[in-house]
């Protein structure tokens, strides 16, 4: 019987368990039942129905749209150009605008030494004294050969060779071999032989040559990306180099009074049309294996990237710029080769079809039809299959039937020139010219400085106006703007996150008719009607993902986003578009010859983001900040530098002394010796450093968020550039408040502490509450 009763008990407990859980189950069903799902899509947006990768859909857009104004850019160069054809000099005149801004974008700038000496070898039986320098001319030959050296700036002199014609000297030749051709097998073509016998002294310099190396053990370039890569950020060029090489020359043969020709092949043929169309002391040119169509110039060797050059100059403007002098483009195959991606820059060279070459040619014949005496450049076609002894020999009977000389009788003789060291001779001259680039960087600083001596700081105000003449130059000279509208950005939307404290949309805008922004919306649950809070703009480094800031707890980013969400602040993270490696900096590569960089595409989609933004009814419009790590610490460099929307930014694991990180060939630290070909940005040595964007973001919030052991940079360099920017926020305009930087014990990777506190501060948020103290 009590064994009975404790049975009854037990049961009647396990009922009474077992109702109360089916209970709460059941009121747990109705609550779920009661509370609405959330919405699919956010309010004013479509459906987001696109399947794949949306990045990978916003890259191949990005392309196309490229791609279109590449096209384009031809039909729009004329309006820069003012050709006067009432005489030829007034022609001439006319195109100093041109010759300006070619020099500019070659960097064309440095004085050369003046006067100009050439060193020219003592005869055979002294080479001793002065080793190196060795007399190679056959005995039985009508000339003479030496090696020569002239120094063309003072940490960096040219080499070469010279080919003395026995008989009088009736004009100068400056042959320009390709850059992989050494001048001692050059030299030996027949056709300079019939040069020599018409009275032409040969003058045959040395080129930086594209052997592929390792650079301090990692990324493999040639010796002419090396050369380019701190060259190009400190606006400067090899191309410019070698032309001043070139020019050099010029001046130590123009008193001389003799007709002064150039004459290149490859390499050496681009240098040839560049230097006739910048020098008026060059009486013609002779173009050959490099003349024709340059849209394709993003796929050639990046040491052949010109920023801006589409914009006004296509080969047929270049040719332009010879005229009236007489041009002969010889029609003859050039140089073809092929770079692989092995951290320096992929590229190769092909051939144009002889129809595109002629049709270039036509095409600079229209651009001055209407000058007087008639003008156009002389076309050769010389056949793939010609034998070498033929090499440039139609090209060169041309040149001397418009030179009015005749090559004396004379069989062709063969003939070697002992080969010197050329790997030493290669060593010399790129030291050379690596030492002047060093030299430009350590002015830098101060080209800088002088350069932004129109910033009046005797009032907040009066800096504030007088920063838009920087603003401006930022964005249409450094960063470089489209001038194409945006298109309305017809949003579309999809939920993809549901928390308990926020939701998550996938967001796609349309910027152009090709271009998409896209991004992932973070929304706290406990906004009330009419309320509006502050957004805060959460981007990833290289590589990332707007997913990587928000989930998954990602090393670098520690789901910044998110936290951020979970304190009550809206948040947006865009796909940046430096992602899938080669297709991104191909990006790059297509933006630069239409001056413009990868950032003119990011400013729009950030703008196209940021007009978005500024409809949605619970987003202050007056309290949207900008905080970016890595590659998004590049961006909140430049892009806040530009958009005002944004009132304040955060540059995380980024900031340093961006320009000795470009250009530095002694730091480990350096970009130089690194895979990432498209970090260099044109003449940012002579502008903006990190010091000189922080300026342009100021008066708003500017913070920088730094980990000790961040390998961006060592902290020293860190702290000397910051020290500058909280020097003008704090002594010059009186609001130190306003800037901040965070150190912490850590690495490439978002800390979360000193930022938030600055975002809390200085985005009011939450209203209601002080903010914590940093």
């Amino acid at each position: 019987m009590i064994r009975s009763r404790r049975f009854a008990v037990r049961s009647m407990a396990c009922l009474l368990v077992f109702a109360f859980v089916a209970a709460i189950i059941a009121a747990s069903t109705l609550v779920t039942q009661a509370q609405p799902a959330p919405p699919a899509t956010l309010p004013d947006t479509q459906p987001l129905n696109e399947k794949g990768d949306l990045a990978q859909i916003m890259l191949s857009g990005l392309h196309k749209f490229l791609d279109r104004k590449t096209s384009e850019s031809r039909a729009g160069r004329e309006r820069y150009w003012r050709r006067d054809f009432n005489s030829p000099e007034a022609y001439l005149a006319s195109l100093e605008p041109q010759r300006q801004r070619l020099a500019h974008i070659l960097g064309v700038r440095d004085p050369r030494v003046q006067p100009v000496s050439v060193e020219v070898a003592t005869p055979l039986a002294e080479k001793e004294a002065q080793p190196g320098l060795t007399n190679l001319a056959p005995q039985q030959a009508p000339w003479t050969c030496y090696y020569v050296r002239w120094q063309v700036f003072p940490t960096y002199s040219a080499e070469g060779l010279v080919l003395i014609p026995r008989n009088d000297i009736q004009a100068e030749l400056i042959a320009v071999p390709d850059a992989d051709q050494n001048p001692e097998d050059w030299a030996v073509l027949p056709c300079w032989q019939e040069a020599l016998r018409a009275g032409c002294r040969i003058w045959i310099p040395t080129l930086i040559s594209r052997t592929v190396e390792p650079r301090l053990g990692r990324a493999k370039m040639s010796h002419r990306e090396y050369i380019y890569r701190p060259a190009y950020e400190l606006g400067r060029h090899i191309i410019g180099y070698e032309i001043q090489s070139l020019l050099s020359l010029v001046d130590y043969l123009a008193p001389k009074k003799r007709p002064i020709i150039v004459f290149g092949y490859g390499e050496g043929g681009l240098l040839a049309l560049y230097t006739a169309a910048l020098e008026r002391r060059v009486h013609a040119a002779v173009i050959s294996g490099y003349f024709g169509p340059r849209e394709n110039l993003w796929q050639e060797p990046i040491e052949r990237n010109v920023f801006g050059l589409l914009e006004q100059f296509g080969d047929a403007e270049l040719a332009t710029m010879v005229a009236p002098r007489p041009l002969i483009v010889e029609a003859s195959p050039g140089p073809e080769l092929e770079f692989p991606s092995q951290g320096g820059a992929p590229g190769k060279l092909t051939n144009p079809k002889l129809e595109a070459v002629q049709a270039e040619v036509e095409r600079a014949r229209q651009l001055v039809a209407s000058l007087r005496p008639a003008w156009e450049p002389q076309l050769i076609v010389s056949g793939k299959d010609a034998p070498p002894n033929y090499k440039h020999r139609e090209a060169m009977t041309a040149l001397l039937k418009t030179l009015e000389l005749s090559p004396a009788p004379g069989a062709i003789l063969d003939w070697k020139i002992p080969a010197p060291n050329t790997t030493a001779r290669q060593k010399r001259l790129i030291e050379g010219l690596d030492r002047h680039t060093q030299e430009l960087l350590n002015k830098s600083e101060q080209v800088r400085r002088d350069f932004m001596r129109k910033l009046d700081l005797s009032s907040l105000d009066k800096f504030i106006q007088s920063q838009e003449y920087y603003r401006r130059y930022f964005a249409e000279e450094v960063i470089g703007q489209f001038d194409e509208p945006l298109v309305p950005p017809a949003p579309r939307s999809r939920l993809i996150y549901k928390t308990d404290k926020w939701l998550g949309y996938e967001v796609v805008l349309q910027v152009w008719p090709e271009v998409i922004a896209y991004g992932i919306l973070l929304v706290p649950h406990d906004i009330k009607p009419g309320e509006k809070r502050p957004v805060v703009v959460c981007q990833h480094g290289l590589e990332g993902r707007p997913q990587h800031v928000i989930s998954g707890k990602h090393p670098a980013y520690n789901d910044y986003a998110a936290r951020l969400a979970e304190e009550g602040f809206i948040v947006f993270a865009p796909q940046n578009p430096y992602i899938f490696g080669d297709t991104f900096r191909s990006l790059q590569r297509k933006c630069y010859p239409l001056k413009k960089t990868l950032f003119s595409l990011i400013t729009a989609q950030h703008r196209q983001i940021l007009n978005w933004l500024k409809t949605l009814p619970y987003v202050d419009a007056e309290r949207i900040g900008f905080y970016g790590l890595s590659y998004g610490g590049k961006t909140a460099m430049r892009v806040p530098a530009i958009l005002l929307d944004y009132k304040l930014s955060i540059c995380s694991a980024d900031f340093n002394d961006w320009i000795w990180k470009n250009a530095s060939t002694l730091s480990p630290y350096s970009y130089v010796w690194t895979g990432e070909y498209e970090i260099f940005e044109f003449d940012l040595g002579n502008t903006f450093n990190y010091a000189e964007m922080a300026a342009l973001i100021c008066p708003r919030p500017f913070m920088v968020e730094r980990g000790h052991f961040d390998g961006v940079a060592p902290d020293e360099r860190v702290a000397y550039e910051f020290a500058k920017v909280l020097h003008l926020y704090q002594a010059r305009l009186g609001i130190g408040e306003r800037c901040a930087i965070e150190w912490f014990v850590g690495g490439h990777t978002i800390h979360g502490r000193g930022t938030f506190a600055f975002l809390r501060r200085h985005l009011r948020w939450p209203v209601d509450k002080p903010a914590a103290k940093q």
